[in-house]
């Protein structure tokens, strides 16, 4: 741990099932300021966990923060099938390149940074939204990069303007679990009616 710094104080770590920012780092010992277990979205806890040092030759050591300080985020939106799913998909892409765009170029000349140390490569940094049939809909999935001590400002900056953007859509309709009831003799597309027998 001292010689080879996997982190350092600082850094956001996860050590088996404990996340958290490194606060000390002690000969048998280190410390980290929770983050998860019972709060959401990566926020701190308030409690103090201290690890032994022994525990990183026994587990991975996941690092949020050393190398680039970005990690990948989603949010998902199912809209219904009768929705324009194509409309929805482009107000995600707006709301991403108005909230989200600032981050590309840092994030680009980190990438770089690191590439020449590790074989880091990304083709693409700019947020995409996927687009996916599910059972109750058509899932977009929004990817995009974020800070990880910032994802839950982000996520909720991102929730709230697709809540305001979508409400002036009137061809735009949320998707949720439901119960329903398909005649296909009357909605289903002419040539795939069936007909009474």
């Amino acid at each position: 741990l001292l010689w080879k710094k996997p982190f350092e104080v600082g850094d956001r770590i996860q050590v088996a099932d404990d996340r958290g920012d490194v606060i000390d780092i002690r000969l048998f010992k280190f410390s980290l300021l929770e983050i998860g277990n019972w709060v959401h979205a990566d926020q701190s806890t308030g409690r103090v966990v201290h690890i032994p040092n022994r525990m990183i030759f026994a587990h991975s050591i996941a690092n949020y923060t050393s190398q680039i300080e970005f990690i990948w985020n989603e949010i998902e939106v199912i809209v219904t099938f009768e929705s324009d799913w194509r409309r929805a998909k482009t107000v995600l892409e707006e709301i991403a390149e108005e909230l989200l765009g600032n981050l590309i170029q840092d994030a680009e000349q980190q990438v770089k940074r690191r590439s020449v140390s590790y074989l880091i490569h990304y083709q693409f940094l700019t947020p995409i939204v996927y687009s996916e049939v599910v059972g109750n809909g058509v899932r977009l999935t929004l990817r995009h990069l974020t800070h990880p001590r910032s994802r839950r400002s982000t996520n909720m900056l991102i929730w709230e303007e697709i809540l305001t953007r979508f409400e002036k859509e009137q061809k735009i309709d949320y998707a949720y679990e439901t119960v329903r009831i398909y005649r296909n003799p009357k909605e289903g597309k002419p040539g795939l009616r069936n007909k009474p027998g």
